[in-house]
């Protein structure tokens, strides 16, 4: 299916019956996490209830930010949040923003800004406003724009990582082993004068291959593990470690903000494009997630890449060799997941509690081994998985 198709499946008018041997790649509301603005609006209502149930991960420091929780840039949807935008705005003025059209993708209609005056078409008292119907197709979200990202050789970049759902009640997700980064053509900088050009600051391959200096061979891509490689030897094993394990709670949280809104429906699976930026203190931010993440190749690695991902997923989703059937437990044996490793898996958590989680969330920084075993020299999973 695709991102598309899968509405009429399951759709009340068009929809009809999947049978037990049928197995479709997205479920029904996908979009509850793929779309930009309703995942910040389920990241939002996930902390609150938190919060509500006193929960130790929705902690909070004197300034009133989320210790455990703050993982996504500061968010507001246009033209319906123009007001409280506008308010936060005006409290750092020289900062930018990043304004981006709710549905679209490969970076289409993203542009910077860092001047009221420039939005001021998406308030919603604006007589020339654009925004007449407030229907789906227009609405935008704006994010403060991250303008210190970690550089390497001066460029930006963001990561790309593959997670798989199997089912969402009880939660369960893979994390793909092969993920990699995307680079920009152009050295970054947060010059104000550098706002339009976009080959500095959206890593997407649909804008970065028409740049000059694009590399056909490489494709302005490095694989995760040489990313690790390097930071261990720039900045140390410990806080490779720790943001690693950073990341992997990000992924985690997110999809268990989600999960109580998302129909798991027993036919589906699904494999998500995560979008992450590091910034230069090492702190990961989650971008977006992306329901239908390209699965054309840009290189010769990459296809082999999106070969093997393609396989292992299916190889997870539907028993190898055997006739699709929705019924089954889906809990493939270790032996057959490939380049995936388990994330979290909801059944084996249960009962260990958030406590557990939050020990193990607070143990990231308290040093190399705690919350985490040590196998053979490689950070392995950390507990609260």
């Amino acid at each position: 299916m695709s991102v598309q198709t899968i509405r009429n499946v399951f759709s009340v008018e068009t929809g009809y019956r999947l049978s037990d041997d049928q197995i479709v790649n997205h479920f029904p509301n996908h979009y509850e996490l793929t779309r930009k603005d309703l995942m910040v609006k389920n990241i939002k209502r996930y902390r609150k209830e938190l919060e509500k149930e006193g929960s130790p991960l929705a902690e909070k420091d004197e300034n009133g930010k989320y210790l455990y929780l703050d993982f996504v840039p500061v968010t507001y949807m246009l033209p319906a949040d123009y007001n409280l935008f506008v308010e936060e705005f005006r409290k750092s003025p020289s900062s930018t923003w990043i304004m981006k059209p709710c549905g679209k993708a490969q970076g289409k209609g993203i542009f910077l800004i860092n001047k009221l005056s420039q939005i001021k078409k998406w308030s919603r008292d604006s007589k020339t406003s654009s925004f007449v119907s407030q229907s789906n197709k227009e609405a935008y979200v704006i994010s403060l724009y991250i303008n210190n990202p970690l550089l390497i050789g001066g460029r930006k970049f963001d990561l790309r990582l593959y997670v798989l759902v199997s089912t969402y009640r009880p939660l369960r997700c893979y994390m793909y082993k092969l993920g990699f980064c995307r680079f920009c053509t152009v050295k970054y900088t947060p010059s104000t004068s550098e706002l339009d050009n976009m080959f500095v600051h959206l890593t997407n391959v649909a804008i970065q291959k028409h740049g000059e200096d694009y590399n056909h061979i490489h494709g302005g891509k490095w694989t995760v593990s040489n990313l690790r490689l390097y930071l261990e030897s720039t900045r140390g094993k410990e806080v490779t470690s720790k943001l690693f394990d950073e990341i992997h709670w990000i992924i985690v949280q997110s999809l268990k903000a989600v999960a109580p809104v998302m129909n798991n429906d027993k036919h589906c699976f699904e494999c998500y494009g995560y979008d992450i930026i590091i910034d230069d203190k090492l702190k990961p931010w989650l971008i977006e997630v992306n329901a239908s993440p390209s699965l054309t190749s840009s290189t010769a690695n990459d296809r082999i890449l999106k070969y093997n991902l393609i396989n292992d997923t299916l190889n997870i989703a539907v028993p190898n060799g055997e006739i699709p059937d929705c019924k089954w437990n889906k809990s493939p044996p270790k032996e057959v997941l490939g380049n995936y490793e388990i994330l979290f898996d909801e059944e084996l958590a249960q009962g260990d509690g958030a406590d557990r989680e939050l020990r193990s969330r607070q143990g990231q920084s308290l040093g190399p081994r705690a919350g985490r075993s040590r196998d053979s020299g490689r950070a392995v999973l950390t507990t609260w998985k």
